[in-house]
């Protein structure tokens, strides 16, 4: 058994495993800093609105007055302050002659006014003129508002469709 041993030793074949781990790469090296981001958020504001209609089908003839409502949408940015302010419309001539808002049908016309308020008390101009303006903060999404009309009389109207355009401002 010792030639058998001797012999494997003299024509065996030894095999040497070398293992060969890569050493660790040396790192390039890291930097940090920081930067900034930001945004101006501005003031801003839209509106919209609605037609008021006092009617279609009202009978002048022994009628009284006759009151109506409608709404407009505002949007303002968050804690944005606005105030709304309404015109005396077309039909008046221009300026803050709010007494004078009238519907008008060709030659015809309508004595009509706006308020803040359902008890008809706060008449809804631009703060001038014994007028008064909406005042409110914007919450960022839609804020409704609501518009009160009165016709307050139509003693002697004549029949057919009568308007105005009264221009909305919002300032902010």
């Amino acid at each position: 058994m010792a030639r058998a041993a001797a012999l494997l030793l003299t024509t065996g074949v030894v095999v040497v495993m070398v293992m060969v781990v890569a050493a660790p790469s040396a790192s390039a090296g890291t930097a940090s800093n920081t930067m900034n981001a930001s945004t101006t958020v501005v003031s801003a504001c839209s509106v919209n609105g609605n037609t008021l209609n006092f009617g279609s089908t009202i009978n002048p003839v022994g009628g009284g007055a006759v009151a109506s409502s409608t709404s407009l949408t505002v949007q303002c940015t968050a804690a944005t302050p606005y105030s709304v302010a309404l015109n005396a419309g077309t039909n008046t001539g221009g300026g803050s002659n709010f007494a004078g808002r009238v519907l008008k049908n060709g030659a015809y016309t309508i004595g009509y006014q706006l308020y803040l308020n359902a008890g008809l008390t706060t008449l809804w101009g631009d703060g001038t003129a014994g007028s008064s303006v909406y005042s409110g903060t914007g919450t960022g999404g839609v804020q409704t508002l609501t518009i009160y009309g009165n016709l307050p009389s139509l003693t002697g109207a004549v029949p057919g469709l009568y308007t105005d355009t009264v221009t909305v401002t919002v300032s902010y």
